[in-house]
């Protein structure tokens, strides 16, 4: 049976941190689309037992930013597809950090280089954590990473990559305003 939780508790992190895949979900205010973006790589960090951050890399589009930047609402979900089943969320609201703003080079620094991939840090406050059994979540083996967005990163100038972001992540499937430089 799950519980409820006020913070992330040292289980839940190290759960957390043997993870190769989480997942975020966002939505708009009004109507709109529900998104659920699976993430990968060593792209999420727990700052503290209320606080969580990741780094949100350049993808086709840019709905977590929207939607965070309208209202704040975020979950992360992690699951166990080995060992004993598992299941974390952590409910919170979550903000895009961007190149130039004054916590960037903070937060950066706490994830490895990533050629011309970046586009924000999300950081999100947690105000309630999460476990549930996970008895359905099938078994799955860890292979490796995929290398293609580094890859696509590295062939790609400064001057590429804001062309992309203008092109492919300046508004969300909604409409509402993402990446704005």
């Amino acid at each position: 049976m799950g519980r409820a939780f006020e913070s992330i508790t040292d289980q839940m992190r190290a759960f957390c941190d043997r993870q190769h895949v989480f997942f975020v979900a966002t939505a708009p205010n009004e109507g709109g689309h529900v998104n659920l973006s699976p993430k990968g790589y060593d792209s999420f960090r727990i700052l503290d037992d209320n606080r969580v951050a990741y780094l949100d890399l350049t993808g086709s589009g840019a709905e977590t930013i929207a939607h965070v930047t309208e209202n704040g609402r975020i979950t992360f979900m992690f699951c166990a597809f080995d060992g004993k089943p598992n299941i974390i969320r952590f409910y919170g609201t979550g903000r895009a950090v961007f190149a130039g703003d004054p916590e960037w080079d903070e937060m950066r620094s706490l994830f490895p280089d990533d050629p011309g991939a970046v586009r924000s840090v999300i950081v999100a406050d947690v105000h309630r954590t999460s476990n549930s059994c996970g008895y359905a979540v099938p078994f799955m083996d860890f292979v490796s990473t995929r290398d293609q967005l580094v890859e696509w990163g590295e062939t790609k100038s400064d001057e590429d990559i804001e062309a992309y972001w203008e092109q492919k992540n300046a508004t969300s499937i909604d409409g509402l305003p993402a990446v704005v430089r």
